[in-house]
């Protein structure tokens, strides 16, 4: 019987697959977005899995929060094409969405009845003893970027202020 590391990675692994291939046959670029967003919430609880608590911190707040914002943006301001635009394609999507789901199961079931163990536990054991006797790994990329990188983390928050002003000048005047 598969351990529970294993069911919960793919309790966030094939929810994942699936909507990253949604982003790609998505007819509409805010549906694209909308899985995009679901993506990247999984994907931060793989990385929560792997004890990366910061990467997936920063990948809700930065990718899922920030940038996100910024895609919705920019779709709103392209004109999209008229909604009739596009051939029908159901027969084909509905055909790798069977593809897809067939062999997602296959693989699950594959797992299953091979009884998979995983070689080594996820937590690497006493590197991460370690690591959260000195205040965890946020503390420690805390002291790294406002230490040694403050000077390069400042420069990109300006540069990133500055694009955001021009974009929202721009945008304003062909408006």
């Amino acid at each position: 019987m598969p351990s529970a590391e294993i069911v919960t990675f793919f309790f966030f692994a094939i929810p994942l697959l699936i909507t990253s291939l949604g982003v790609i046959v998505a007819r509409s670029p805010v549906y694209a977005a909308m899985n995009l967003v679901a993506a990247f919430f999984f994907l931060a609880g793989i990385y929560v899995l792997l004890v990366a608590h910061l990467i997936a911190f920063m990948q809700i707040l930065v990718y899922a929060g920030g940038i996100l914002v910024l895609y919705l943006f920019v779709i709103m301001l392209v004109p999209l094409e008229p909604e009739g635009g596009r051939p029908p394609v159901r027969r084909a999507r509905n055909i790798a969405w069977s593809l897809l789901v067939a062999i997602l199961l296959g693989g699950a079931l594959m797992t299953y009845f091979r009884g998979a163990q995983p070689t080594g536990t996820m937590l690497a054991g006493g590197d991460v003893d370690a690591l959260l006797a000195h205040g965890g790994n946020i503390e420690a990329m805390g002291m790294e970027i406002y230490q040694r990188y403050l000077l390069p983390f400042e420069i990109a928050s300006i540069l990133l202020l500055v694009a955001m002003i021009g974009a929202v000048v721009l945008a304003r005047r062909q408006v």
